[in-house]
């Protein structure tokens, strides 16, 4: 399954399941979107990989 995503240079993608947490790790990303709409990374609620 794809993940859309909004990279931190405005730039829309689309990602794998397990290459999202990585990207936010990164802070690569500013959202993605989840079944219920958009996420932003460092304000909404994210699960924690720890």
């Amino acid at each position: 399954m794809l993940i859309p995503i909004l990279r931190t240079d405005n730039y829309y993608d689309y990602v794998k399941g397990f290459v999202l947490d990585s990207l936010i790790e990164a802070n690569e990303i500013v959202k993605f979107k989840r079944a219920s709409g958009w996420v932003t990374v460092g304000r909404d609620k994210i699960r924690s990989a720890r």
